[in-house]
């Protein structure tokens, strides 16, 4: 599969909109799982796979490259960490997570009634 890039055809984009490539990107299995945590630090393959549980070696090779091609990632003497526009990237997701929090208390809420 292809990289996802803006102004070209992604995932639920047929004009490629750089909203819909990155949410393509971000999308893919672990993506989001190993931006989050390399947010704890700099991180070998292997300590990057022992943070990931279950993540396959074969699926961690694959979303490290893309997200280094991505400049979300990049390699570095300690391991792969976070680019400048990886921790950008990050501090802007926060408040999503923090916004799914919320909204996942809807259901458990629902769940008692």
């Amino acid at each position: 599969m292809a990289l996802p890039t803006p102004g070209k055809p992604v995932r639920g984009s047929k004009s490629g909109a750089p909203i819909m490539a990155l949410f393509d990107l971000l999308g893919r299995n672990w993506a989001m799982g190993i931006v989050w945590q390399l947010d704890k630090g700099p991180a070998t393959f292997r300590v990057l796979q022992e943070r990931c549980e279950t993540i396959s070696p074969t699926t961690l090779n694959k979303r490290l490259k893309e997200l280094t091609q991505a400049q979300i990632v990049e390699r570095s003497l300690e391991g792969y960490t976070l680019t400048p526009r990886g921790e950008e990237l990050l501090k802007r997701l926060k408040p999503l997570g923090q916004w799914a929090m919320e909204w996942a208390e809807l259901f458990n809420t629902n769940e008692d009634e």
